[in-house]
């Protein structure tokens, strides 16, 4: 996530919230509802309604015949039942209505709102509307699931945005920057590149990590070309995103068309990782969390002012058991509606370890592949002592979750806030313990000397599994654009490009999860922007043609994850196993060679591995263990049957990688 204030569209008036609600110490004395029923249970015959107000002394349940700019055709007085929950029955079918809840508190009339549970909304996600889920069910959807995952670290993690997929003008696809370009089949650009889909199917990647596309409030949906956001500002949590559908307006139609996306990439053979941003939401006033329990839902400093750990004006209160109970409720229901296949937390730091180690618990229950992994830090202070915060520093206590190593992205490259300063690649000196420490996944290993690592001074992760490798994400400058500003005065595209290739090279060859940003193959650029949150799409959208130009690139990747995932030593599943099997030979003067035992892994054919980064400026010298020596990955080429057999010493090229097996 990248912190920014956003600009928020809003049909949303401010109102005035009851400030003696805002006192946290109120929050243990509200009541907690152990029901799953919170929101509509729709049926031809009757619509339920069930709204968690404790604190109203009356609600509402308003309907509407429009999405917008209509005036109340009806409006119910909801029931109090038990346990702080409000309720209505209608009878007879309500398919199709919008309606809304008004809640009053201390005599103030809160803003209307859809309600947290709302699933289906029209435009804008002003008014919430009922439709019959069953519809929007696309063809063989009871058929359809993801990939099978055995342990985390199978995953190779491709990220991408709904837009940023199909919008560029020569891609290809009918549909752009809509959920159902991802249905297009055997999309081409108009030189015949392969597009899409057509393209990504065969780099082998296992998930596709697909930025928010629930729904936010940043895009105005009432335009025909709206504006461009990354979308990390919630409004409804359970409801697709709107700008993404071909029609906001009618609520089934976004959820039969991210449902048809989700398939189409199933079909592809890939997983979905949905990112969720559960930690804050785009403002408090109009949200539904505030105006049905002002004062309950986000936490707050000793002076009553809201608490602020995501930088973006509030930061959620996860540790509160009607949070905790909607925060799993909805992972629950994306999951099984949705068919969704794993999960990004957007500053997971912000979250209670509690509640992320239920999370883990309840969605295991439902599918014990599922991959969950985030952002092991905060923006800000929080009212939470670190200490029981979903943390990078408390991973060893999260159960099946992994956290992104910032050690390793920035030890590749150098810091994504000092665009000069230079990494491992890139000439930095003094790199090679974090570079390590990548290595072996974030984990304990006798070979590293944690004083020496950048963040880190001691091993902050168990478990490769709860280790995310990458080098560059949506956040930031791509790491093509990043290597030209740390290095482009000095040094040639042809160099840049090999610092790139090394760069990526690490992180598929290092213990973990690996993760890469959509383009990087082909070295995707935005020009020089840094933060592309709201750039246009000139900047965002993926040109699919750059695979031409990068064709030796995009080619060398494809075949070193073929690599990866055809042979276990690069995926080795726990702390003991690479502690056994990982020895260091040499770390200095930018040049690092480690040799992986793969004698005793189960189902690898080789014997042993040697592997070599030289971010040098000249050649490297290595003398090779006894024995002769098969290089399979070197300089452009990549082939697991063998480049070449060597023995005694060898010599590798300035800023390149090699790979050697013994079978």
């Amino acid at each position: 996530m990248k912190i920014n204030y956003y600009f928020i569209f809003t049909v949303f008036v401010i109102t005035v919230s009851c400030a003696k609600k805002n006192d946290a110490n109120m929050n243990d004395e509200y009541p907690v509802y152990l029901e799953d029923d919170l929101g509509l249970t729709y049926s031809p015959e009757k619509s339920t309604f069930k709204l968690w107000a404790p604190t109203a002394e009356k609600v509402d349940l308003i309907f509407y015949d429009k999405d917008l700019d209509s005036k109340e055709t009806d409006r119910y007085p909801m029931k109090p039942i038990e346990k702080g929950v409000w309720e209505f029955v209608y009878d007879g079918d309500a398919k199709g209505i919008y309606y809304t809840y008004q809640v009053t508190v201390d005599d103030v009339e809160m803003q209307e709102v859809p309600g947290p549970y709302a699933k289906a909304v029209g435009t804008n996600g002003v008014r919430a509307q009922v439709v019959d889920l069953s519809e929007t069910n696309p063809d063989e959807w009871d058929n359809d699931q993801g990939p099978e995952l055995k342990n985390q670290v199978d995953a190779v993690i491709y990220e991408l945005h709904v837009r940023d997929f199909s919008k560029h003008p020569e891609s290809g696809m009918e549909n752009k920057g809509k959920f159902i370009a991802f249905t297009e089949g055997n999309t081409t650009t108009k030189n015949g590149n392969p597009s899409g889909l057509n393209y990504i199917k065969d780099l082998g990647v296992t998930h596709l990590h697909i930025l928010p596309f629930f729904d936010f409030a940043s895009i105005d949906e009432t335009l025909k070309d709206p504006n461009y956001n990354w979308g990390y500002d919630p409004l409804n949590y359970n409801v697709p995103e709107g700008s993404f559908s071909t029609d906001p307006s009618e609520g089934k139609v976004r959820i039969k068309e991210a449902k048809q996306m989700i398939k189409a990439i199933h079909d592809a053979g890939m997983g979905v990782v949905m990112d969720v941003v559960y930690n804050h939401t785009h403002s408090v006033d109009g949200m539904s969390f505030h105006e049905t329990v002002p004062g309950y839902y986000y936490r707050y400093n000793k002076d009553g002012s809201l608490s602020d750990a995501a930088a973006c004006g509030n930061e959620t209160a996860s540790e509160k058991p009607m949070m905790r109970k909607f925060i799993i409720e909805s992972l629950k229901y994306w999951m099984t509606e949705y068919h969704i296949d794993g999960f990004r937390f957007d500053l997971m730091g912000i979250h209670d370890i509690e509640t992320m180690n239920q999370i883990s618990a309840e969605l295991r229950k439902i599918n014990p592949d599922v991959l969950l992994y985030g952002e092991g830090w905060k923006a800000g202070s929080s009212p939470l002592p670190d200490s029981v915060l979903a943390l990078k520093a408390n991973t060893k206590e999260l159960k099946g979750i992994a956290a992104f190593s910032d050690d390793m992205r920035d030890g590749i490259k150098g810091s994504v806030f000092e665009v000069e300063e230079k990494g491992f690649v890139s000439g930095a000196e003094g790199l090679e313990e974090s570079i390590k420490f990548g290595v072996v996944g974030s984990t304990k290993h006798e070979g590293v000397d944690y004083t020496a690592v950048n963040y880190s001074d001691s091993p902050w992760s168990d478990s490769p599994n709860k280790t995310v490798n990458y080098v560059s994400c949506h956040d930031n400058n791509t790491l093509f654009d990043r290597l030209n500003l740390s290095n482009g005065e000095e040094d040639s595209e042809e160099e840049i490009l090999a610092m790139h290739k090394l760069a990526l090279s690490m992180v598929i060859t290092s213990q973990g999860i690996t993760f890469l940003h959509a383009g990087s193959e082909m070295a995707r650029t935005k020009d020089g922007v840094e933060n592309s949150f709201e750039s246009p799409d000139s900047i965002n959208q993926i040109d699919w043609d750059r695979q031409v130009k990068y064709k030796e690139l995009k080619e060398y990747m494809v075949n070193l994850l073929k690599v990866h995932n055809d042979h276990p030593v690069f995926r080795l599943h726990s702390q003991e196993e690479i502690s056994k099997s990982i020895k260091f030979h040499l770390d200095e003067d930018n040049a690092l060679v480690y040799e992986i035992d793969g004698s005793k892994i189960e189902n690898e054919d080789w014997k042993k591995v040697i592997v070599i980064y030289n971010a040098r400026k000249e050649p490297l010298e290595f003398d090779l263990p006894e024995g002769d020596w098969k290089v399979i990955a070197y300089k452009e080429k990549v082939d697991e049957t063998g480049i070449e057999t060597l023995s005694g010493s060898v010599g590798v090229e300035n800023v390149s990688m090699m790979i050697l097996v013994r079978e």
